[in-house]
Order: structure tokens, then C-alpha cells, then sequence
């Protein structure tokens, strides 16, 4: 708190108005009476005036019950008069024989005795009124009381005598200036620790989520959880209790908001100092796994320093997700030094750099040609990567079907179990190629099954280029007749157009690429052939005549 938060009265004599307050207001003489009569709300007092003095019920009575009646002698003390009738007080008697034992314990002039008590009532503008546990009151004016009129009813306090007057049984305190001599007595000790600058022994007093309140020469400070261990920030409640012993340093302290910084951290050797030299990257060092973040888990070397064991790091698979999945806290594992910097204290480790690449592991196992089951990882616009355990392997668009207008977006989703083929292990770049299309009999297959090289076929022109002819065949398999295949007719090639029938012979079926070579160039000499083993099967007919029969 602020001075300047403090509502402050104006600067007046709070004090001597009080006290002048009093003086006007009773005579604070004690005298013996007689009580004569009791009314709904007051007492009626002979004291040997004119009239009865006047006494309120509340003031004898204790948890509703009456303590005195008619005819009871009882002490008094003598108030102003409201007309003739003179105003009592039983409670003033009772104050003043607690100011008499004050006085008489701490002496006419008891300043700076500390005492302790509740506010119970707030006067306007010019203080408040304090109890302590014995039922004795005080007067704090409002400038030195450092606290706000409002709320404060009900707070216990700390404050130190001002002053006292006997002759009207009076005390005023502060609660400000036991507050500024605190004050000024901690700037003294902290001022002295941090010139002494060397480790000091305190006890810890309180413990946060953010730190620990550490008494130390009397004063409090903040140990800051990143203050605890050279780890990082740690939760203080895992390490230490309250009353637990401590050795800590002066960091530092801000006057103006009185906050005073100590580390533990900083009493202790430095690690990352002690490391250096002893430690390089390549090393692999054993340890401990002590906690676990979204992005990886930290590991601890033993001597206060904690590395960082991205999830990355921790296995081969490329869809590992959470490192939970692979370890537990307190799990002993052997790890790489990836990347060490003593100066900016940064440790990365990595666990899979001591394991086999899965790639290596996948083709002591595997071949060219062996089929294999995967699930569909990721799907892009040239194919897909299929998820062989920790490997995967790409599944082209071309591969995916010998219809290749169908891609793997169409055709697969993120999850979906496949069977494919490898039909290629590239050791070099570690890649994995894969065939579904293979695992089927391609349409130049199926072709092949009813059609040789040498059949004479009639199929629909599909689309025409310049370097030849496409043709419509069985199973949504396309023939190729080249240009210098096509046959010259009077009316030239120009001629051709889709939708036209064309009749030609098979070349050549390649299944594996799965083609089929046509030529409508070799059907007149294929004929020609077919005529001449007709002519060898039939002797009655003669060559003449089978020419004959060719040209009519």
C-alpha cells in the first residue's frame, strides 16, 4: 500500500480536538448512586442532585439480562446536564478503570507502547475508534491510521501509543507511524544484506503457486519460482514446506513498491557452468524423464538442469502425437545430445537418434514385389502416402488404377486400409513407392486373354493427334495406330474423324504398360497372307484363281 492511497484528514490537532472534545462534554468526576427507578430504556440515579441523573439500560446490561435494580448502589461517572437532569455513564467508569491500570503499568507518559485491537466505530471525519481484547478503547485520528474509513470497521490493527492524558483518560495511537518505523527498520536490514551480497540462512513462512515468502534477518522476502532451480520454473509445494530452512541471496529490492527478491537458485553452484567443457554435442548421456508438455517432455540430468526432449525426438514415427504415448514420468532412458548452448542454458536430446531408422528396419524384411496392408495417412494431389507402421509409402495417382482419370482424392479417405504392392525401395532418398493397379490384371491383360498380334480388329476412332490414330478397344483400353501405320487413301488421311470405324491389325499388346500397337498399314499385307495359307489349305483352287477372286 501507498502512502498517497492513505485518506488523510486535513492537518489538524486530532488529538487536542478530541481530547478538548471530552473535556467540554463530561467532568469524568465518579461518584456513588442510587439507582430509584427503571424504564423501558433507562435508568433513573439519585447522585445528590437536584434532579436524577439518567442512565441507558444498555449499559448494564449484559446478553439482554439486567444486572442491577432498584435500590442497587452503583458507581457512575457525572456527564454534561441536558436541563436539569444530569446525563450518567456506567461504561465510562469501566474505561476509566482500565486507563488507570495503562497508566499505572506503562507510567504517566506511555508513548510508543504497541498495542493491538479491532476498529469498532469510525468518527466522521476525525478517526477511529480501536478495542482491544481487555474492552479498552483508543482514538487513532484518521491521518494516522493509515487504512480507509471505509471497510474499516471490523480489521484488526497493529499501532503504537501517541500519546496519553490521565486527567481525562485518553489515548491516541498510530497505526502510520508503527508502519513507517517497520518500514524504515527493513530498508535498514535489506540495505545491510545486500552489502553484505553472501548467502543468508531463512525460513520459508508461506508457499504459493508462484513462490515462496522467506523470513530472512526479519524481513520478508520473494523467492520467485524461477528463482527455485536452475531447471526452470518448478512448483515450489513439490520441494519445500513452510518452516523449512533455506539458503538464499539478495536479488534484488523496489523501494517504491517495497518488494524484496531472493533466489535459492543463485546460493548454488551453477550448473550449466560446471557442465561446460564436460558435456558436447554427439554425447549420449543417461537420463531421467520428470515431466511431460504438449510438445515433447523434459528430462533430468541429475544436477539441476533439465533438457528438452521434443516429441520429435522421441521416435521415429512422423505421426507421433503425445508424448505420453511412449513415456512415463520417472522411465531411465539413454538420449543424444542434439544441441547444447551453456550461455543461453539450452539442452535438446534426442531418444530416436539411438534407434534404428524404421526404414532400415522395413527392408531387412521387405522387397520389391511383396505385397503389403497400410492405412491411407495422407492424401495429396499427386497421390497418397499409405502408413506401413513406421513407415510410409507413396501411392502415385498413376498407380492407383489402370483407369488413370481416377486420382487417389476421388478414389480413397484419411483412414482407410489398403492392400498394395512395393514396386520400388529407393535406399538413397529412403522412399517407398507402392502399386495398387498391379495387384489386378490390367486391361491389356484381359485383352491379351482374347486377342494375339496378327487378329484383324474393327474399332471406333476415339480422338485423333498428329502423330496418329486412337482407338476405342475392350475394358476401357485405348489402341494406338501411329501415323506411319494409318493406310493412304485417295481421299488422304484428313479424312479420319471420330466416331469413324477402322479396321487394323494388333501389333503388339504390352501388358505391363498396358498398350496395345495397331496398324491399318499391315492389314493389306496380313490379308494378303491370310489369302495365300487359304490358297496352301485348298489345292482345287490355284493362285490364279484366288487373285481372281481378289480383284473382281
Amino acid at each position: 500500500m501507498k502512502f498517497e492511497d492513505i485518506e488523510i484528514g486535513e492537518d489538524e490537532d486530532f488529538a487536542a480536538m478530541f481530547e478538548a472534545s471530552e473535556q467540554k462534554s463530561q467532568s469524568n468526576t465518579v461518584v456513588d448512586g442510587v439507582i430509584v427507578e427503571i424504564n423501558d430504556d433507562n435508568f433513573l440515579v439519585d447522585v445528590g442532585q437536584k434532579s436524577e441523573g439518567k442512565l441507558y439500560l444498555s449499559e448494564i446490561t449484559i446478553d439482554g439480562v439486567v444486572q442491577y435494580k432498584v435500590g442497587d448502589t452503583i458507581k457512575v461517572m457525572l456527564m454534561n446536564s441536558r436541563g436539569e437532569r444530569p446525563s450518567l455513564s456506567y461504561r465510562k467508569v469501566l474505561q476509566k478503570e482500565k486507563f488507570d491500570a495503562f497508566f499505572k503499568e506503562h507510567g504517566a507518559e506511555p508513548e510508543n507502547v504497541i498495542i493491538e485491537g479491532t476498529v469498532i466505530s469510525v468518527k466522521n471525519r476525525a478517526g477511529f475508534v480501536v478495542e482491544d481484547s481487555e474492552g479498552m478503547e483508543y482514538f487513532m485520528p484518521m491521518a494516522q491510521g493509515f487504512l480507509k474509513a471505509f471497510g474499516a470497521v471490523g480489521k484488526k490493527i497493529k499501532a503504537v501509543v501517541l500519546s496519553a492524558k490521565p486527567e481525562t483518560s485518553s489515548i491516541v495511537i498510530s497505526r502510520r507511524k508503527l508502519i513507517e518505523e517497520a518500514q524504515k527498520h527493513k530498508e535498514e536490514i535489506i540495505i545491510k544484506l545486500m552489502e553484505e551480497n553472501e548467502p543468508k540462512v531463512g525460513t520459508i513462512k508461506k508457499i504459493t503457486s508462484y513462490g515462496m515468502f522467506v523470513d530472512i534477518g526479519g524481513v520478508d522476502g520473494l523467492v520467485n519460482y524461477n528463482e527455485i532451480s536452475y531447471k526452470g520454473p518448478v512448483n515450489p509445494s513439490k520441494y519445500y514446506n513452510e518452516g523449512d530452512a533455506v539458503t538464499v541471496v539478495v536479488k534484488k529490492y523496489d523501494k517504491e513498491k517495497g518488494h524484496l527478491s531472493l533466489s535459492i537458485k543463485a546460493a548454488l553452484p551453477d550448473p550449466w557452468e560446471e557442465m561446460r567443457g564436460q558435456l558436447e554435442q554427439g554425447d549420449t548421456i543417461t537420463v531421467t524423464v520428470s515431466n511431460f508438455e504438449t510438445y515433447g517432455a523434459f528430462v533430468d540430468l541429475g544436477n539441476d538442469i533439465e533438457g528438452l526432449l521434443h516429441i520429435s525426438e522421441i521416435s521415429w514415427d512422423k505421426h507421433a502425437k503425445n508424448p505420453k504415448d511412449y513415456l512415463s514420468i520417472g522411465d531411465e532412458i539413454n538420449v543424444e545430445v542434439i544441441d547444447l548452448d551453456c550461455d543461453k542454458r539450452r539442452l535438446r536430446v534426442s531418444l530416436k537418434s539411438l534407434q534404428e531408422k524404421p526404414f532400415k528396419q522395413f527392408i531387412k524384411s521387405h522387397k520389391v514385389g511383396d505385397t503389403v496392408q497400410g492405412k491411407v495417412a495422407t492424401l495429396t494431389d499427386f497421390g497418397a502416402f499409405i502408413n506401413l507402421g513406421t513407415v510410409d509409402g507413396l501411392l502415385h495417382n498413376e498407380e492407383a488404377s489402370w483407369d488413370n482419370a481416377v486420382k487417389c482424392k476421388e478414389q480413397f479417405k484419411k483412414g482407410d486400409e489398403i492392400e498394395a504392392r512395393i514396386i520400388k525401395i529407393d535406399t538413397e532418398k529412403e522412399n517407398i513407392s507402392l502399386s495398387l493397379k498391379s495387384l489386378a490384371d490390367s486391361p491389356a491383360d484381359l485383352f491379351a486373354a482374347k486377342h494375339n498380334n496378327g487378329d484383324i480388329i474393327k474399332a471406333e476412332i476415339k480422338d485423333i493427334k498428329d502423330f496418329g490414330v486412337f482407338v476405342k478397344l475392350e475394358n476401357n483400353l485405348d489402341g494406338l495406330i501411329r501415323k506411319e501405320d494409318l493406310l493412304a487413301t485417295d481421299e488422304g488421311e484428313e479424312e479420319l474423324k471420330i466416331g469413324d470405324e477402322i479396321e487394323s491389325v494388333i501389333v503388339n499388346i504390352d501388358k505391363q504398360r498396358n498398350r496395345v500397337r495397331l496398324s491399318s498399314k499391315r492389314l493389306e499385307s496380313q490379308q494378303q497372307r491370310d489369302m495365300l495359307k487359304s490358297v496352301n489349305d485348298d489345292s482345287s483352287m490355284t493362285l490364279g484363281d484366288a487373285l481372281a477372286g481378289q480383284f473382281k
